[in-house]
């Protein structure tokens, strides 16, 4: 809910205009797309297949190889942060602070609300994987992996929508 309650702000705020004749006192500019945030969609989708071939090698009680491809989502997960971390510098870089413009507070806001969301997939998914290393994988086991799967592939779709919406969205 959050995030639709920030993206139809969004949406306003990017169509808003100033009555006719009345400066804009913070005009909407738009963003530069930094190229570390098509790698980071890359990292971010491919985490989402390689969770879900943890999933099944699960259901296939492959343990050691679900053990693996856990451990790569995080890997992802993280690389997809430090991205995050990368493009946020390379926007101060360009002197895009949160109060530079709307857009910029959009995309620091969302962003960072997103990479905070990120953070608590990756806390899920150490507690998956630290339980894989007990091979222990009852059903409580099972549910925690399916419940972090479904958390992941939507903190995934919803960077997609991010990304679309403060890049391509006009």
């Amino acid at each position: 809910m959050l995030f639709i309650a920030l993206s139809s702000a969004y949406l306003f705020r990017s169509a808003w205009r100033p009555p006719e004749g009345e400066p804009d006192p913070a005009p909407w500019l738009p963003l530069w797309r930094p190229r570390i945030l098509w790698l980071n969609t890359a990292v971010i989708l491919a985490s989402s297949i390689t969770l879900e071939a943890a999933r099944r090698l699960l259901k296939r009680e492959k343990f050691l190889a679900f053990n693996r491809w856990i451990s790569v989502t995080g890997i992802l997960g993280l690389g997809f942060l430090t991205g995050q971390f990368i493009a946020w510098r390379q926007f101060v870089g360009q002197g895009i602070y949160m109060r530079s413009n709307p857009h910029g507070s959009y995309f620091y806001l969302l962003t960072s609300l997103h990479a905070l969301h990120l953070l608590g997939g990756l806390v899920a998914l150490f507690y998956v994987a630290i339980r894989g290393l007990t091979f222990n994988f009852g059903a409580r086991q099972s549910a925690a992996v399916q419940a972090t799967s479904i958390y992941w592939h939507f903190m995934d779709a919803l960077w997609v929508f991010l990304f679309v919406l403060l890049f391509f969205w006009r």
